[in-house]
C-alpha cells in the first residue's frame, strides 16, 4: 500500500446551516444574476446602501439614525476596532460548527433578530417576513411591542418567536398585556429597561418623521419620489391589510400609523422600578430577559430578582447619547452577572463583530437595522441572504482563528488594538 493510500480521510463537514463560503455562492454568474439587486450585496453594510436608495428619506432616517449627535450609535461600531485577533494556525477545523444552545433551545447560529418598532414602514408585513426568515434559518426573532402587526399573527409565522415589551409603571395594564402574551403562546418575554423617556431623536424632526405619521405635503412628496416603496410597501399594505395600527402596546389595539391627531403612548415608563421588574418576574412563568443593561450593578440586580438573562445594549444609540458602547460595557457586565445568560446587541455588522463579542463573554448577539434593510431590499429573499452572509462570515472567521466551535472562543484570541486608540 502506498503512503498516499495509508493517509486517513478527512471527516466530512456536518450539514448544518448553508453557511458556505461566498466565493462558491457567486461561482455561477447565472445564479448571481437571478438574485437581482441582491447579487451585489456582499455584506450587511451593502443592504443599508441599497435601502437608502429605495426608502423615503424620513423612513431611512428613522431607522438609521440615533439621537442628538449620534455619539453612542457611532461608538457601537468603533468599539469593535478596540480589539485585534490573535489566530491559531495549523488547526484542523473541518468539523467546525457555530450551532449553539440558548435557554435550552438549539440554534444554528449565535445571532438573532432584535426587536424593532414600526418596521412595517420599511417592508410589506416586515414583522412576519423577519419572523419567518428567522424560523427557516433556525435563529431567534424578537417581536417589538411597538410593532404594527399583531403578536398573534407573528407567532403563527414563527411559534418560537420572543416578545419584547415596553412596560409602564401601571401593574393592572401590564398584567393584562402579560395575559395576552401568554394566550398568544409566547414562551420568552423581554422587557426593555432603558426607555424611561423617549430619546432626543432630532434627526426625525429634520427628516419630517413623526410617530404616528402626520400627513403633510413633504411626506407625500417623499413617498411619490420613491415609487417602489410607495407601491410595494405602503399601497400594498393599505390594500391588503388596511391602515396599520400599533397592535401590541397593551392588551388592545393602539392608534393608527397615519393620523393628524392620534398620539402613541406607552404610559409613564419613568415610574418603572426594580420592584416592578421583580413583580413581572414572579408573574411571568416563561423565560424572562431584561434588555438595556450597561451597568455591572444592574446586572447583579437582574440576577437577584431571578431573570434568566440580560441583553447588554444601549438601544442602538437611540436613547442616551454618550452612553457607553455595548461592547465596551460587556466584559464588566459578564463579570458581575454570575450565572445569568449575557447577550449583546448594538453595532454588530460583521462576523468578526459576532466573534469578538462571544470571545469577550457574550453567549449570543442580536442585530436589528441590517435585517430591516434586508427586508426592504429583498423581502424574504433579502432576509435569508442577510442571514447567510453573516453566517458565512462567522464560519470563515472560526476557520481562520483555528476554532472548531463557539465554546473554543475566549479573550485569549484577542488583544487590545492600541494602534487604533
Amino acid at each position: 500500500m502506498s503512503a498516499a493510500e495509508q493517509l486517513p480521510e478527512a471527516p466530512e463537514r456536518p450539514a448544518t446551516p448553508s453557511f458556505s463560503a461566498p466565493e462558491f455562492r457567486w461561482a455561477d454568474p447565472k445564479a448571481a444574476a437571478s438574485m437581482g439587486r441582491l447579487a451585489n450585496v456582499l455584506s450587511l453594510d451593502d443592504f443599508e446602501i441599497e435601502a437608502k436608495r429605495l426608502l423615503p428619506r424620513c423612513i431611512f432616517g428613522f431607522v438609521s439614525g440615533g439621537v442628538e449627535s449620534n455619539s453612542s450609535r457611532d461608538a457601537n461600531r468603533e468599539a469593535f476596532a478596540d480589539w485585534a485577533f490573535v489566530p491559531r494556525v495549523l488547526v484542523n477545523t473541518v468539523a467546525r460548527s457555530q450551532a449553539t444552545t440558548l435557554f435550552g433551545k438549539h440554534y444554528n447560529a449565535p445571532f438573532g433578530i432584535s426587536p424593532m418598532g414600526s418596521i412595517a414602514l420599511g417592508a410589506f408585513e416586515c414583522e412576519r417576513v423577519l419572523a419567518a426568515g428567522a424560523r427557516n434559518a433556525g435563529i431567534p426573532f424578537m417581536l417589538s411591542g411597538a410593532a404594527l402587526m399583531a403578536m398573534e399573527k407573528v407567532i403563527a409565522a414563527n411559534p418560537e418567536a420572543w416578545f419584547q415589551a415596553y412596560i409602564p409603571g401601571d401593574r393592572p395594564l401590564v398584567s393584562r398585556l402579560i395575559d395576552r402574551v401568554e394566550r398568544a403562546g409566547y414562551g420568552t418575554l423581554v422587557v426593555t429597561a432603558d426607555v424611561a423617556v423617549n430619546g432626543n431623536r432630532e434627526n426625525n424632526i429634520r427628516n419630517g418623521f413623526s410617530m404616528p405619521l402626520r400627513p403633510t405635503p413633504r411626506l407625500a412628496w417623499d413617498g411619490i419620489t420613491h415609487p417602489r416603496w410607495l407601491v410595494h410597501t405602503l399601497l400594498r399594505t393599505l390594500w391588503r391589510n388596511g391602515m396599520p395600527h400599533f397592535e401590541n402596546v397593551t392588551d388592545g389595539r393602539g392608534p393608527p400609523l397615519i393620523s393628524a391627531t392620534a398620539q402613541r403612548s406607552f404610559g409613564r415608563r419613568d415610574s418603572l422600578s426594580w420592584d416592578d421588574i421583580a413583580w413581572i418576574r414572579e408573574r411571568w412563568k416563561g423565560t424572562f430577559i431584561i434588555k438595556g443593561i450597561l451597568s455591572p450593578e444592574d446586572a447583579r440586580k437582574a440576577a437577584a430578582i431571578g431573570a434568566d438573562g440580560i441583553i447588554v445594549s444601549n438601544h442602538g444609540g437611540r436613547q442616551l447619547d454618550g452612553a457607553i458602547a455595548s461592547l465596551r460595557a460587556l466584559p464588566d457586565v459578564v463579570a458581575a452577572a454570575g450565572g445569568l445568560t449575557v447577550m449583546l446587541d448594538s453595532g454588530i455588522r460583521r462576523g468578526t463583530d459576532v466573534v469578538k463579542a462571544l470571545a469577550l463573554g457574550a453567549s449570543f448577539v442580536f442585530l436589528g437595522r441590517p435585517f430591516l434593510f434586508a427586508a426592504a431590499v429583498g423581502d424574504e429573499a433579502g432576509v435569508s441572504h442577510a442571514i447567510n452572509v453573516l453566517g458565512e462570515e462567522i464560519d470563515r472567521n472560526l476557520a481562520l482563528l483555528g476554532c472548531t466551535d463557539l465554546a473554543s472562543l475566549s479573550p485569549a484570541f484577542l488583544v487590545p488594538d492600541r494602534g487604533r486608540r
